[in-house]
């Protein structure tokens, strides 16, 4: 039995119940979860092992890379530079960085870029990895890209182009690197234990991810056996051609070892923000009210960075998502608080969001990639926060 340790206040033990039965019943190997309600943190839990060949246990410090979720870390960087005055949503990207204008992109805006609306998903010949951890040959790719739709007219997940779209403006409108200006302007003033570009002295509480392998291979199943609700999807899974597959495959090799040094190293501020679930719980909680005098969005920035700027079908991943200007919003799939709840979801489980109508912040981090229809791990938690709020 996994020993949980932390605190919960007097209400919320709820979580401390679905975290526990997460390591029991649900593959948890090592996780964390945190929350906060206006401002104070009333849960703080972790447990398990951060990395089952050593037997490390996950202590109260323990880092653990959040994939995707790092996207609403980074869309908070943008949208200070938007409040300070500093960049535009609805001014060309090409006002900021002149390169984009290639290939009929000369009036795309920038909100188009966080709404995952550009068109950009993929690349027509992609850049060696080693390229592109460096940056500015992805870059320059991306520069040169002929849009695979017409911007603005459909929205397809930029799972790993985003890095490079929304890190290269924040890049030319600040003049630092997207992780450098999240380092100074948001982790520092909150203390936050979170990075995107690991500092090499952090590197020995870096938890170790494992894959779950799914139990069926849907790709390689008869396609009478295929549900009439999946086939779509599972078509797309075969087709090297199609945009699920070739959005995740703008790098060479396509595969990217996030468990190494080197990937973690660099700034990837689409996918490899790596810390802790208090920090994610933290940065959010500062994002609807005052966290130790520290308040980042104002009320009018808030409204603005959390307005719905697409719904429907996405494009790559083939099923109803809805974003604002870099955040994801409630779907049905989804699990956050409340309906004016916003955050990101990681690959494999984990979540940050905030609820400003409740007051409420979340974090969940973990090492066990699972995904997909049977991760309830994180829906779990929020179920819990939910009751624990009735």
């Amino acid at each position: 039995m996994t020993t949980i340790h932390g605190e919960v206040a007097a209400g919320f033990e709820p979580v401390r119940e679905a975290f526990a039965a997460n390591f029991a019943r649900h593959g948890d190997i090592g996780a964390a979860v945190c929350v906060y309600r206006d401002g104070r943190p009333v849960v703080d839990l972790w447990g398990g092992v951060s990395d089952r060949d050593t037997g490390r246990p996950w202590a109260r410090d323990t880092l653990q890379l959040v994939y995707s979720a790092t996207k609403g870390a980074t869309a908070t960087a943008a949208h200070l530079l938007v409040q300070r005055g500093l960049l535009d949503l609805d001014a060309p990207v090409a006002k900021y960085w002149p390169e984009f204008a290639a290939n009929g992109k000369a009036d795309l805006p920038v909100r188009w870029l966080l709404a995952h609306q550009a068109g950009l998903v993929a690349l027509d010949r992609p850049v060696p990895l080693a390229e592109a951890l460096a940056w500015e040959p992805m870059v320059a790719a991306l520069a040169a890209q002929r849009p695979l739709w017409m911007p603005g007219t459909a929205h397809g997940y930029h799972g790993r182009t985003w890095s490079w779209l929304v890190g290269e403006v924040i890049r030319r409108v600040s003049g630092r690197t997207p992780g450098r200006f999240f380092a100074e302007e948001i982790a520092a003033p909150l203390g936050l234990d979170f990075f995107i570009g690991l500092p090499s002295s952090e590197r020995k509480r870096v938890s170790r991810m494992e894959y779950k392998q799914p139990e069926v291979d849907l790709t390689a199943a008869p396609p009478e056996s295929i549900p009439d609700e999946l086939r779509e999807m599972v078509d797309a899974w075969r087709d090297p051609n199609s945009f699920s597959n070739r959005a995740f495959a703008v790098t060479d090799p396509a595969e990217i070892d996030f468990n190494s040094p080197e990937v973690q190293a660099a700034e990837l501020p689409a996918s490899n923000g790596i810390g802790t679930a208090r920090g994610l719980a933290r940065m959010y909680a500062a994002l609807i009210g005052d966290v130790d005098g520290v308040r980042l969005f104002t009320p009018g920035t808030l409204a603005l960075a959390t307005a719905e700027q697409v719904s429907g079908v996405d494009q790559v991943m083939l099923v109803p998502s809805r974003f604002s200007s870099g955040y994801m919003l409630p779907t049905e799939t989804n699990a956050m608080a409340g309906p004016k709840s916003f955050g990101h979801t990681g690959r494999g489980g984990s979540l940050g969001f905030a609820d400003p109508e409740h007051g409420i912040a979340f974090g969940y981090v973990m090492n066990h990639v699972i995904g997909g229809p049977d991760d309830v791990r994180a829906a779990s938690l929020v179920e819990a926060v939910r009751k624990s709020l009735a």
